[in-house]
């Protein structure tokens, strides 16, 4: 049985499972812990048994789309930085922080449940996001873009604080602003 667990998927299964992911963002999103997985798998266009099949339960599809969240956000630093200049590369990114934590927010009481029963559905997602963050800060830095007396630890309370006042979608106008005048305050000139 560990063997097979270690087996990588199929491709049309990996897609499947991303499917399945990308629709559960939604989903809770927008229901929150009180939507339904079979919703879920209907909006990924796959049957109840495929979703069950790679999450068995509510929490392991909960734990799994937000360590896929994390993955993604701390993915797109570097894909950032290899497109945009690498203060715009910062701003591109604190978008898509408000668009994991707005993703978060639609699963927050499911992580706490499974934080309550011993699960540790963060792990290591505050230490990934703060790396992203220096790699992003850093090249701004050695680009002489911003300030080097402030650090990613500061920056991500910031966000975070910007998040937890403003990350409903209705305030989404407001929140691009406190982060506008967040990364203002970063600038060198």
């Amino acid at each position: 049985m560990a063997e097979e667990a270690q087996r990588p998927l199929r491709a049309d299964a990996r897609r499947n499972r991303e499917k399945i992911l990308t629709a559960a963002v939604r989903v809770f999103a927008g229901e929150g812990l009180d939507a339904h997985l079979e919703r879920i798998a209907k909006e990924a266009g796959v049957g109840s048994a495929t979703l069950y099949r790679n999450f068995p339960t509510r929490e392991a599809l909960v734990e799994a789309v937000y360590r896929n969240e994390v993955a993604q956000l701390c993915d797109a630093a570097p894909t950032l930085l290899a497109t945009e200049p690498p203060l715009e590369a910062l701003r591109a990114w604190t978008r898509l922080f408000l668009d994991y934590v707005t993703a978060k927010y639609g699963m927050i009481d499911a992580l706490r449940a499974i934080a309550a029963t011993g699960g540790n559905p963060y792990g290591h997602s505050r230490e990934m996001i703060r790396a992203a963050l220096s790699t992003l800060m850093d090249a701004c830095a050695a680009a002489g873009v911003i300030r080097t007396d402030i650090s990613p630890t500061d920056i991500s309370a910031a966000l975070e604080g910007i998040a937890l006042t403003s990350g409903s979608p209705e305030q989404r106008p407001q929140a691009e602003r406190l982060l506008d005048l967040t990364l203002d305050g970063l600038k060198t000139s």
